[in-house]
Parts: structure tokens; C-alpha cells; sequence
């Protein structure tokens, strides 16, 4: 019987060690594996930016301040920004404190309010006016600190200036001008 039993054990080790022999061979092959992905990137449209209509006060009279509302379609300043439709962007609008002659001479005091501007976001097809911005227009808004501003899904914004200049007493006569410059760019992850 000790025969029976010896010859039983060798079996039985001749079969584990076939057995594992042939599992290891299927657990290495599955230990490791390759998978490819892609790198992605879209470049937006490019920004433009236009200064569509100048900020106009027509004729002022010396010590009598006078208002440009931004609402009026025919003087109020307008600028004009296209880009990637429903794209954030940033608007900075660097403001003069004064317009002056174009010789220097003498200078002329220029203000805006908290309520000087108004953004326009336009859809595809539809047109703005200062006096009807149209839907999704923030009305009454500060140009020192324009915020939530996008680019329209039409592909296009625009933002209606308004302001205020107030001439002294002894003002000179002449045509008075300063730089409005609107900088924007994309924002956003």
C-alpha cells in the first residue's frame, strides 16, 4: 500500500506542477496591456477689435457740462468686437481723464459714469443699435469694469459708450480729442 500511496503523491505533484505551468504562462500575458490616446486642441477665431463710432459731444459751451447718452445711435461711441461664437473674453476700456486741442494747449475734462456703457451680445443675423441693444444686453454698466462679457453667438459684440465733458469757464475754442482704446482677449480654460 505504501507503494500505491508513493506512486499517488508523485502523480498528484506531476499534476499541480502541469497545472500551474500551464496558468502562469496566462497570468503573465495578462499583466499588462497598451492603450493610445489623443492630444486635442481647437484654435478659436481670431479677435478683432474695431472702434466702430467715436464717442461725439457735437459743440459744448464754455462752463455748461454736457451728457452723451449711450443710447443715442447717431453720437454715442461704439465698438464693435468679433471672435469665436459664446467664447469669454475680457474687455479692458482705458479712459481718458481729459480730451485736449491738438496742439496741447489747453484741455477739457472728461468723465464716465458707473452707468456710461452698455454690452451687446448678438446673435446670428440680428443687429444692435445704442438704442436697442438688443436681448441679452447688460444695460447701464460700468466701462471702467466690464464684466461677463462674450462674444455674441453670432459671432459678434459690441459695447455703446457714453460720457460726459466738462469744459471751464474760460475754455478755449477748438476741436478737442483724446484716445479711447479697448483691449479684449479670450479668457477662460
Amino acid at each position: 500500500m505504501n507503494k500505491s500511496l508513493l506512486w499517488l503523491r508523485r502523480l498528484t505533484t506531476i499534476a499541480l506542477v502541469s497545472g500551474l505551468s500551464a496558468i502562469i504562462p496566462l497570468v503573465s500575458a495578462q499583466s499588462q496591456d497598451v492603450a493610445v490616446g489623443q492630444a486635442t486642441a481647437t484654435v478659436l477665431a481670431v479677435l478683432s477689435v474695431t472702434a466702430t463710432q467715436d464717442l461725439d459731444f457735437g459743440n459744448v459751451y464754455q462752463g455748461v457740462a454736457k451728457v452723451q447718452d449711450e443710447t443715442d445711435d447717431a453720437l454715442s461711441g461704439i465698438f464693435t468686437i468679433t471672435g469665436e461664437a459664446s467664447a469669454d473674453i475680457s474687455c479692458y476700456m482705458q479712459l481718458p481723464d481729459y480730451v485736449a486741442l491738438a496742439t496741447g494747449a489747453d484741455r477739457m475734462t472728461i468723465a464716465f459714469s458707473t452707468t456710461d456703457a452698455t454690452f451687446s451680445v448678438l446673435a446670428a443675423g440680428a443687429p444692435s443699435t445704442p438704442s436697442a441693444p438688443g436681448v441679452g444686453a447688460t444695460l447701464n454698466t460700468d466701462p471702467h469694469n466690464l464684466t461677463g462679457t462674450i462674444i455674441g453667438a453670432g459671432g459678434t459684440s459690441q459695447i455703446f459708450l457714453g460720457g460726459k465733458v466738462i469744459p471751464s469757464v474760460n475754455q478755449a475754442a477748438g476741436a478737442y480729442s483724446a484716445d479711447i482704446v479697448l483691449t479684449v482677449a479670450y479668457i477662460g480654460t
